[in-house]
C-alpha cells in the first residue's frame, strides 16, 4: 500500500508561528536524514489526519511529496493535543534504499479464537507484546507481522524467536540476545475444566460417607 502525502517547506519558526500555523488548520513538521539537510514544513491537517488514524501510516514507507519533490520517509515522531484529536507536531525521517532502517512493526494475531487453550481450555490470551522493533531495508519492510495461535495450549508462551519473519527482516531484540515473549496462554485460575471436574467428583465421593453417618443418628 502506498501512502503519500503532500507538504511544503515552512518558511516562519518559533512557537508563535506554530501556534497559528495550528489555528489555520495546518501541523508544523520536519524532515530529516539521508545526509540532507533538515527541512521545516507544514501539512494540512485534514488530509494527514485522514491517513494518520491508519495502522499502516505507522509502520510503512511514506512517498512524501515536498514541493513538488518526493522523498521516502518514515514517520518517527509525532505530538497530539492532550484533549482534543489534533496533530501538534510530526517528525520524518528520509531512507535511503541501500541502508537498513529501524521500525517498530504491530503483531496480529490470527486464529486466537480457535487455539485449544482457548477454545477447550478456556483461557484468555495474554498479549505480552503489541510491537516490535525489527530491522531491514525499506524494500522488505513489512505493514504487520503475523502471530498464528492456532496450536496454543494453556500454560504455552510464544517468544520472538518462534515468530515467522518475512525474507530480510530480523526482529532487534533477538539480534542482541533478549529472546522476550510475545503472547502467552496462562492456565485459568482454578485449574483446568478436567482438574475444576476430577475436584468436584472427588468433593462428591467425601461427601458420601458424611451424609451416611448423619442418617445413623
Amino acid at each position: 500500500m502506498q501512502i503519500e502525502i503532500n507538504a511544503k517547506k515552512r518558511e516562519t519558526q518559533g512557537t508563535g508561528a506554530s501556534r497559528r500555523l495550528r489555528r489555520a488548520g495546518t501541523v508544523p513538521g520536519i524532515v530529516y536524514g539521508a545526509g540532507k539537510d533538515a527541512v521545516s514544513i507544514e501539512l494540512n491537517h485534514k488530509e494527514l489526519f485522514l491517513q494518520f488514524r491508519h495502522e499502516t501510516f505507522h509502520a510503512s514507507i511514506l512517498n512524501l511529496n515536498l514541493d513538488g519533490k518526493k522523498e521516502q520517509v518514515l514517520l518517527r515522531d509525532y505530538q497530539m493535543h492532550p484533549v482534543r484529536s489534533e496533530i501538534q507536531h510530526i517528525d520524518f525521517q528520509r531512507v535511503s534504499a541501500t541502508e537498513k532502517i529501524h521500525v517498530k512493526i504491530p503483531f496480529h494475531f490470527i486464529n486466537q479464537d480457535i487455539a485449544p487453550g482457548v477454545k477447550l481450555g478456556h483461557g484468555i490470551v495474554n498479549h505480552v507484546m503489541t510491537e516490535a522493533d525489527i530491522t531491514c531495508l525499506p524494500k522488505d519492510l513489512p505493514e504487520f507481522i503475523e502471530v498464528d495461535l492456532i496450536a496454543m495450549e494453556l500454560g504455552q508462551t510464544i517468544h520472538l524467536s518462534q515468530v515467522k519473519l518475512p525474507e530480510g527482516v530480523e526482529f532487534a531484540q533477538l539480534a542482541h540476545g533478549s529472546d522476550a515473549a510475545v503472547v502467552s496462554l496462562p492456565v485459568p485460575r482454578g485449574g483446568s475444566d478436567e482438574e475444576e471436574t476430577a475436584a468436584s467428583a472427588a468433593g462428591g465421593e467425601a461427601a458420601a460417607p458424611a451424609a451416611e453417618t448423619k442418617s445413623e443418628g
